[in-house]
């Protein structure tokens, strides 16, 4: 998954590391387009995502599939 987002070329809005549970949550956004990764650095496998779309309402992300539709379908609204 981070290889993808590092290709499609999202920034990293912020990153915070909640020391008690080491989980970390990560901000990353590519023009409208907005999701937050929650992983455990014990657990990296085990991140979680979620993603905003146009209107802000949110979007569990089980996959890279879902990450990438929802991307494509934000892009496509943009026109």
């Amino acid at each position: 998954m981070h290889n993808w987002i590092d290709t499609v070329g999202f920034r990293l809005n912020t990153s915070d590391t909640n020391q008690k549970n080491n989980i970390t949550t990560r901000h990353y956004f590519f023009e409208t387009f907005n999701f937050i990764e929650r992983s455990n650095s014990s657990e990296p496998e085990k991140s979680k995502f979620l993603c905003f779309d146009t209107y802000g309402e949110t979007m569990k992300v089980r996959s890279l599939l879902d990450l990438q539709s929802a991307f494509f379908e934000n892009l496509s609204q943009l026109k």
